[in-house]
């Protein structure tokens, strides 16, 4: 008997033996009254009828960056064109000029973003493409808080929930929240934990806020499909949805203001926010948390400074009109077979595209505080996670010349896939200019060409184009950290914190020592899944690790032996040709040879003196719905650690404690 027969046996009885829903194998008296709401599958070359009137066109900041990008673009091509053309440029130096363009230009968008965003910044303006109200004003409509899982820790999530209904209702605004745990959850014993889990979480909960469980027999549409079902089947009782991942968490002020914002303009289909990275022990969370909370801001506000209501969506921490969000994103499965075809894994770029088909606005909430997420605790999950987005972002590439894909919506989708076709772009560069190295050294150079000249021509590189080429390509690719640090010492002497300067000078030199080891690692890693998929296999859906035990030296080195053999490789090439050469190459030669003691290291706990040049303001002061969930989620485990198998949570008294 399969596990699937399994769960469909279990689903069809509860313990009174009362009949089960046909699509759930959990208890029916954990959801409320049904109310149905249509989600219809659009249709991605058709003409969808607008509910508002067309957004707006073309703005000054996004042709000042995809302008300025062009332009910077041109002049590095132009300047490479001159260090590799001193006496015939040959079809390998072509393609060498080409790869290496195509690089730049994906850093100089980015950089150029990043730099439109910085400038409100430093001014202490904000980059929100919606105005925000405060959380003091009245809530007229219903918002549903939905929690979709699958094989996440019931106790972490209870202690989530907890905390942002301890939050709300300090607020007095939790009557107009309620809570749904959608789980996709395989197996029939490890669900029939789950629901009673969930089912205590309610019960101690109860009342304070409605709190709802539901577990699908089928897993159809995955995520995507988790919350359409939601919709079908509930959402016709709620304005809007709050959708949190598996390690996401939301503070009572934001989700009121978000509810409050999204009351204040009826054509807003969604509002993103921009999560603050917490919670990180490792090493490498440390740094992740570093990076994205030093550099992201300029980064974000950049996003939204130039995509105004035509932004993007990143699947979590984001609240959605649910009438908007049914009419206009019921996503169909794709023609023919995975990685290309079948359910769409990247669903978020493609909602946030429907919803701008038809009109509605798309935002992005860059000022809101409280919104926070955490990141995998070693390299390996983190590729292991890249491995599943690199094949969502590739599958866009169906879509981007459908006839009814808007124009905005068509370069987010291009830019997703980008982030790692480029991967792939820049090490065959890499091979190619490996190869250019070879033959400069093997091969001897012709004075004379075909021409009848007098004099011969010498093969001579112009050492003022070389170095203003190198010069500029660093600048573009430093300029985001220059643009971080210079926030974050703003922001340390507005704080007047004593150690605010060297500590954050500290914190980049450290940040950006490792991010150029870690960069070969990864483009190895997305060159390897570009082409994996390109030669259609298909990287399924499997459990994230949010969270476990220090990983092995000699499972790092196994996981790294390929990026550790080509690193070497690499290397004595290098060698033979030219120990300058060598020089030039360090970044990407140390990055691979050392990739598993690196991912080894990074994954152990950080030690004292990286987590204090590695902290953030967050770090030092914690949000109180992280300390609240962190209360919570230590006693959800106490107490199911304790009695696991009757799921009785912990005491009334324990759970709302101050």
């Amino acid at each position: 008997m399969s596990l699937d027969d399994v769960e469909r046996g279990a689903a069809t009885v509860n313990s009174d033996q009362q009949p089960r829903s046909h699509h759930d194998a959990s208890d029916p008296s954990l959801l409320p009254t049904p109310s149905p709401l249509r989600m219809p599958e659009q249709d991605f070359s058709g003409v969808t009828p607008r509910l508002w009137p067309k957004r707006r066109g073309p703005s000054i900041p996004r042709t000042a960056v995809f302008l300025g990008a062009a332009l910077m673009t041109a002049a590095f091509a132009y300047e490479l064109y001159g260090v590799l053309s001193f006496v015939q440029m040959t079809p390998f130096q072509l393609l060498f000029l080409v790869l290496s363009t195509i690089t730049f230009a994906w850093i100089a968008v980015g950089t150029l973003s990043a730099a439109l965003g910085f400038l409100p910044l430093f001014a202490g303006e904000t980059a929100d493409t919606i105005r925000i109200p405060g959380a003091d004003g009245p809530l007229n409509r219903r918002t549903a808080l939905l929690f979709p899982v699958y094989h996440e820790e019931p106790a972490t999530i209870s202690g989530t929930i907890s905390a942002i209904v301890e939050e709300l209702a300090s607020l007095g605004r939790n009557g107009s929240f309620d809570i749904f745990v959608l789980s996709d959850t395989r197996g029939a014993e490890e669900g029939v934990r789950e629901e009673a889990a969930y089912a205590a979480l309610a019960k101690t909960l109860a009342g304070d806020c409605k709190i709802f469980y539901r577990r699908r027999i089928e897993n159809t549409g995955r995520k995507a499909g988790n919350i359409k079902d939601w919709v079908e089947r509930f959402g016709a009782a709620y304005e809007t949805f709050v959708i949190f991942d598996g390690d996401s968490i939301m503070s009572g002020v934001a989700l009121v203001r978000l509810a409050r914002a999204m009351e204040a303009d009826p054509s807003a289909g969604l509002i993103q926010t921009v999560p603050k990275l917490i919670g990180g022990r490792t090493l490498l969370q440390k740094l992740m948390q570093f990076a994205a909370n030093t550099y992201g801001s300029s980064a974000a506000a950049g996003l939204a400074f130039w995509g105004k209501d035509q932004g993007n969506y990143w699947g979590h921490n984001a609240i959605i009109r649910t009438r908007a969000f049914a009419g206009s994103a019921g996503l169909p499965a794709l023609p023919g077979p995975p990685p290309f075809g079948g359910h769409i894994m990247s669903h978020d770029f493609v909602e946030a595209m429907l919803l701008q088909r038809s009109g509605w606005g798309v935002h992005m909430a860059p000022s809101i505080e409280g919104s926070f997420e955490s990141m995998p605790p070693a390299l390996t999950d983190l590729i292991v996670r890249d491995r599943r987005w690199s094949q969502g972002n590739l599958q866009h590439l169906a879509l981007l010349f459908r006839r009814g894909v808007p124009a905005m919506g068509r370069l987010h989708l291009f830019m997703g896939a980008m982030a790692y076709v480029v991967s792939a772009i820049w090490a065959a560069s890499l091979v190619v200019g490996l190869v250019l190295a070879l033959q400069g050294q093997q091969l001897l150079p012709s004075y004379f060409t075909d021409a009848k000249t007098l004099f011969p021509v010498w093969p001579m590189i112009d050492p003022g184009a070389a170095m203003r080429l190198f010069l500029g390509t660093m600048a573009v690719v430093l300029l985001p950290k220059a643009l971080g640090l210079a926030l974050e010492l703003k922001r340390a002497q507005r704080a007047r914190e004593l150690f605010g300067l060297p500590r954050a000078v500290a914190g980049v030199a450290t940040e950006t020592v490792f991010s150029m080891l870690f960069a070969p690692i990864m483009m190895m890693t997305q060159t390897s899944s570009v082409l994996q998929i390109f030669f259609g296999r298909d990287a399924g859906w499997k459990a994230q690790r949010r969270d476990g035990a220090h990983m092995d030296l000699a499972a790092a080195m196994q996981f790294h032996w390929a990026h550790m053999v080509v690193g070497i490789i690499v290397a004595i090439v290098c060698w033979q040709t030219s120990p300058g050469l060598l020089v030039w190459m360090a970044p990407v030669v140390l990055g691979l040879v050392l990739s598993g003691p690196l991912n080894w290291y990074t994954s152990q706990t950080a030690g004292p003196a990286m987590t204090v040049v590695l902290s953030t303001p967050v770090d030092r002061s914690p949000a109180s719905i992280e300390l609240r969930a962190l209360r919570h989620t230590a006693l959800w485990r106490e107490s199911w650690g304790a009695e696991p198998a009757d799921g009785i949570g912990p005491r009334r008294e324990l759970a709302t404690a101050a």
